[in-house]
Parts: C-alpha cells; structure tokens; sequence
C-alpha cells in the first residue's frame, strides 16, 4: 500500500514539472541535441553503403563502391528542401537584417538550433535571392558547425553568387578561408568561377582565380580554357595571355578568333540605337 501511495505521488510531481515552461525547454533542448549528434554521427561515419552480408556479391560490391565515390553525394549538391523552421529564419533574417543588435541575438537563439537541412537550405536561398551580408552571416554559421566538413561545391557556390554581386572584399575572404582548410578547386570549377568573374565585369579578379588555376596541380583540361577564352571576348590582351597559355598546352588544337571590327559594329549599332 505504502509503494503505491509513495508511485502515485511520483507519478503527480513528474506531470506537475512537465506543465513547466523550462521542463518544456529543456525537453526541447535535449530533442534538439539528439537530432544533432545524430547528424554529425552521420557526416563523419564512414562508408556504409557496402553490404553488411558476410559474403557479398562482386556487383552488389562495384556498385556500392562505385555510389560510395560518386561526387553527388557530396550534402552541398543535394537538394535543399526547407522547412517550416527554415522559412521562419529566412523571414525573420531578412526583417531583422538592418537591427544589428536583435539579428545577433536572433542568430544565437535560433539560428543555431537549425538542423544541418534547414541550415543548408536557408544558405541556398539566400544565395539565390543574392542577399550577400545574410548569406556570409550563415556562412560563418555553418562553417563553426560540428558537423561541418570542408568542400569545394560550398565554396564555390559561394564564389558565383559573390561574383554576381561584385563583392571583393568577401570573395577574398572566402578564398581565405579555402586555402586555410586546403580545399581544391578542379579544372571545370576554376573555369566557372574565373568565367563568372568575367561575365560581371571583373576582369582583375578574374584573372587572380586564373593564376590560381595555373598552379593547381591537376592536370589542365581543355573545355576550362575554352570557356575562359570566350569569356575574355571582351578584353582583348587578357585573351591574347591566356590563348598563349591554351596554344602551349594543347599544341594540336586551335582557337577561334573573331573578327576585330565585331565590337566596334557592336558598339557603333548600339549607339545608334540611342540615339534613335
């Protein structure tokens, strides 16, 4: 009788601290953590798209093998799908954006409790509105994360859409912070990005990510070159160095040169079209 009594009252107390607000909170907060350390366990575990069979077959073997190496399992080539936190940080952040003070705050009280998703998705979205200033706050954000493991695509998506924007400044910070953590661009990232800078009338900078570009150390490709090489239509003793370059490591092929008026009745047609 005396047991019952004495569970009965447990049982009351646990229900009474459970109305709490901070008993809500800390319920919460625990959740939260959980699902957190389990998307970290995730990011850093090794393969595990191999078969757990103690015999398994040489295809089920290749193929697993094969997807284990694929890029596009990479977390920043996935698509982002956002959720309902996510769409609130997105609105929120972009109201609180002028309010340095309150958007602080707001980053340590919700921002920081997003999911490695949500968090990802909100970057994207940013990127894509071309909000520069929140886009480098989550930036930051993401990159102090447990989870967070280097990448050339997260870089690089951040290096078009600063280009798109013509911001230097924070284009030489991302590089910083690359080279701090030794990521490497590939021969068709390079192309893309030293292409972007072009085609936003940056041609400086442009020509900084093509030097990079000169001293990767993977093999050079022709297509990168090609698609620098109609890039810098515009900037004729650009192109003349890098078609040097292109003619140097690839002796059997050829460039395509335009005709030298074509700017000049380019430009001649379009003044002409202002004044009419």
């Amino acid at each position: 009788m005396l047991r019952f009594v004495s569970s009965k009252l447990l049982l009351n107390r646990i229900r009474s601290r459970a109305k709490s607000p901070s008993f809500r909170t800390l319920t919460l907060d625990l959740l939260l953590q959980g699902r957190r350390a389990e998307e970290c366990e995730a990011a850093s575990a090794p393969d595990r798209h191999f078969s757990s069979s103690a015999f398994p077959s040489s295809s089920s073997s290749s193929s697993s093998s094969s997807s284990a190496s694929s890029p596009s399992l990479s977390i920043w080539r996935r698509k982002k799908e956002m959720g309902k936190e996510g769409l609130f940080v997105v609105h929120q952040l972009k109201r609180l954006q002028s309010n340095r003070v309150r958007l602080e705050r707001f980053m340590r009280t919700h921002v920081s409790r997003l999911l490695r998703t949500d968090l990802l998705a909100v970057l994207v979205e940013f990127q894509r509105q071309d909000h520069v200033f929140l886009s480098m706050k989550i930036y930051e954000t993401v990159r102090r994360e447990i989870w967070y493991r280097p990448d050339m695509f997260f870089y690089r998506d951040m290096l078009l859409m600063l280009a798109r924007n013509k911001r230097i400044d924070e284009a030489k910070q991302v590089w910083d912070d690359l080279k701090k953590e030794e990521v490497h661009f590939d021969q068709h990232t390079f192309g893309d990005i030293v292409r972007s800078f072009l085609d936003n009338g940056l041609p400086a900078q442009a020509m900084e990510f093509y030097d990079e570009m000169r001293q990767s150390p993977d093999p050079p490709l022709c297509l990168p070159y090609r698609v620098i090489l109609k890039g810098l239509l515009s900037y004729p003793e650009l192109r003349e160095k890098v078609k040097e370059d292109f003619l140097e490591l690839f002796p059997d092929m050829s460039v395509y040169d335009p005709p030298e008026d074509l700017f000049d009745d380019q430009s001649s047609e379009d003044s002409e079209w202002q004044d009419d």
